[in-house]
């Protein structure tokens, strides 16, 4: 099985807004395995049975959590280093006062020992859209490719709008949010599962 991914195109300062602009990879993920699973896989690599397994798993869950909370670094062996990371809960100044109430947990952050990537072995990734000749498109060559659409279609999804117009899965959500608010797209399914259909601005009313 291989790691899927999609192209991203990376952010750009808005003064910075000419030239070719660059793509990252971003995974896709196969799914999710669960402490059942892992449970499992670990009774099966030594001699603890499963309840051993669970028992070991509940007592590492709660010590990592005292010694993080006790603003240690945990280091496992073979895993990696597990960190807390704090932020603040509103903007804070050198003004404002009882500032240690304006800090909260933000994340526990984690960083692999080189033994962990080792297991990682050979890289095998697939692109979910193969290879890509991103375009550069004006709004009224989007506004002519969406007219022709929708003489021949009913609604339209997310991943539709991306092919036809060949832009990174980044940048056809943010031309559909433009769209959105020009009124010229809305969306008639889930924040979820968005269905996207012609708004009252749609351009192709006006034919």
């Amino acid at each position: 099985m291989a790691i899927l991914f999609d192209w991203y195109e990376d952010p750009r300062p808005s003064d910075k807004q000419q030239g070719k602009r660059t793509l990252h990879p971003r995974i896709r993920y196969n799914g999710t395995i669960g402490t059942d699973l892992v449970r499992h896989r670990i009774q099966e690599r030594c001699s603890l049975t499963e309840t051993d397994v669970t028992a070991v798993l509940d007592a590492l869950s709660h010590i990592l959590g005292e010694e993080l909370a006790d603003g240690k670094q945990v280091h496992l062996d073979g895993i990696g280093y597990f960190h807390p990371c704090l932020t603040s809960t509103e903007p804070v100044t050198i003004a404002t006062k009882r500032k240690a109430t304006k800090v909260k947990l933000k994340a526990i952050q984690f960083r692999a020992d080189q033994a962990l990537k080792n297991e990682f072995g050979i890289l095998k990734v697939k692109s979910l859209r193969g290879e890509l000749n991103f375009k550069q498109l004006t709004n009224e060559q989007i506004d002519r490719l969406l007219t022709g659409y929708f003489k021949t279609h009913q609604f339209m999804r997310r991943y539709d709008f991306q092919n036809l117009c060949g832009m990174a899965r980044s940048t056809a959500m943010r031309h559909i949010r433009r769209l959105r608010d020009e009124g010229k797209l809305k969306n008639e399914g889930s924040v979820m599962q968005p269905i996207y259909v012609p708004g009252d601005g749609y351009y192709g009313n006006n034919e």
